[in-house]
């Protein structure tokens, strides 16, 4: 029993890996599903796709591994955060499509909460601002928009889950309705502070708290497989929301340490031990992991556009063919050509939240090819981070590191670009599944296979350490010029 079967249920794919005694992966296995965007603004999943994506990806990883389900000592999942999901007691099955983190439909209502005096309440006991974007809204839009399903969810026949909760609940053939404290901190309702569900908040969003599964510690006891899933019952002893998970998988178990994940954005959380900060700069507080019944905190900031920037050069501009040649057109373009690329293609995240501004570049000249645009777009990346990076260290502390994971990392170009405008080291990891080793190590470590904190973060290794090269007038223009540039931005 020397394995661990991690779980990553992903924003487009669902996968699962094999991990062995030494935390190394044995064999991985992954499934896409649909997207579904019914109306502008709007996107769902089908949790029945999730869940089918899932079993095929756990009886896939195992064959390739060449193991059996008794040789696994654990399972652990990590999940794609704020997606909610309402679904039967009795029958199981879900009461519609999930609606997607990425989701606004709830604007309006958003909009009238705030106008009602409740988003202070909801900042200073969640450590969330009041958005679509999590839980809360999207549960009182299901309990509102499906015929008979308020009535239901009072009578106590509706359960409510972020995706983990869902898993765990079918996993365990319906005996475990549960979440951990980082998707629960998710949720908007969530009272981080107290550590239970917020009754004053519930009232206010109509949210029946029968509902509302139990909320437990990153590793522990979270139920056991239906052995018609693999063969032998396995505990399921670790769970953590993705961003969470991939720092527990980078070791930020210390105050101060703050780790990035560069896909598609970039979520970025600090480590601020058992405080947690109220920030200044409109950054989320939330909890980062809690064991043994102790939370310890985190500030979180969110770059909407990060690896998309480098998608749209190749799908939308048609400038690249593959992502890998915007490194190779940067390197060679001309540093004379000041470019600025603000990529707001969706708005602006974290610290400026401005969805409505639009992106824009700066700088052109007749001079000006493709080569500087694709260097204006790597360099988004590392002058975002810039704005992020400083906002947390506003409200907590200077920089020590940076440790870096996700698509984007892999690039050693836009990486150095990275250390230099932030003027501090940035660390890759050897292990880049660092979301599903975190998973991995929590229900490793609950079975007593892996070590504990301190053991685990003295064996983890970076694979390559970015170090500031950067003349320090050199960076302090290109800086300079995105500062012109968002502002100008922001005020279209």
């Amino acid at each position: 029993m020397g394995f661990v079967l991690a779980i990553d249920q992903g924003t487009t794919s669902s996968r699962a890996m094999v991990f062995d005694a030494d935390m190394q992966i044995r064999a991985m296995a992954q499934h896409e599903f649909t997207q579904h965007f019914p109306k502008p603004g709007w996107v769902e999943h089908d949790p029945e796709d999730i869940w089918q994506g899932v079993l095929r990806a756990l009886r896939e990883a195992v064959a390739k591994a060449g193991i059996t389900a008794d040789q696994i000592a654990a399972i652990g999942i990590t999940n794609q955060r704020e997606t909610t999901v309402v679904w039967d007691k009795t029958t199981g099955q879900p009461v519609g499509r999930a609606i997607v983190w990425q989701d606004r439909r709830t604007q309006d209502t958003c909009a009238a909460l705030e106008q009602q005096g409740l988003g202070p309440t909801i900042t200073a006991r969640t450590g969330l601002l009041l958005d679509p974007y999590f839980s809360g809204t999207k549960i009182k839009w299901i309990l509102d928009h499906h015929a008979g399903a308020r009535a239901k969810a009072e009578n106590g026949q509706l359960l409510f889950g972020t995706v983990d909760s869902f898993l765990i609940w079918r996993l365990t053939g319906g005996a475990a309705h549960v979440c951990d404290a980082t998707n629960a901190s998710r949720t908007m309702i969530f009272d981080i502070h107290k550590g239970h569900w917020c009754p004053d908040i519930c009232k206010a969003l109509d949210i029946p708290m029968q509902m509302l599964p139990q909320v437990q510690d990153c590793a522990g006891h979270f139920g056991q497989l239906d052995p018609s899933i693999l063969g032998a019952e396995i505990p399921i002893l670790g769970v953590a929301g993705d961003q969470q998970a991939a720092a527990i998988g980078q070791a930020c178990f210390q105050p101060g340490m703050i780790k990035a994940t560069y896909g598609t954005g970039c979520f970025a959380l600090m480590n601020t031990g058992r405080q947690a900060v109220q920030s200044q700069a409109r950054l989320l507080t939330t909890i980062a992991f809690q064991f043994n019944g102790t939370a310890s905190y985190a500030l979180e900031g969110s770059i909407f556009v990060a690896g998309a920037a480098v998608q749209w050069l190749r799908d939308g501009l048609n400038i690249i063919d593959t992502a890998s040649q915007s490194e190779t057109l940067a390197k060679t373009s001309d540093p004379d050509q000041q470019v600025t690329f603000v990529p707001a293609f969706t708005g602006l995240g974290a610290p400026y939240w401005n969805p409505q501004c639009r992106g824009a570049i700066f700088g052109l000249t007749r001079g000006t090819t493709r080569r500087e645009i694709a260097r204006a777009a790597l360099e988004s990346v590392g002058l975002q981070s810039r704005d992020l990076i400083e906002a947390m260290t506003q409200d907590w502390g200077a920089l020590q590191v940076l440790k870096v994971d996700g698509g984007m990392a892999a690039s050693d170009w836009t990486m150095q670009f990275l250390s230099d405008m932030i003027n501090a080291p940035v660390e890759r990891p050897k292990t880049l599944e660092t979301t599903a080793l975190g998973a991995a190590w929590l229900a490793g470590m609950q079975a007593g296979i892996y070590p504990d904190q301190s053991g685990f973060q003295a064996n983890w290794q970076a694979e390559r350490r970015f170090s500031p090269a950067m003349a320090p007038e050199i960076r302090a223009r290109k800086y300079q010029a995105w500062g012109r540039a968002v502002q100008a931005t922001l005020a279209v």
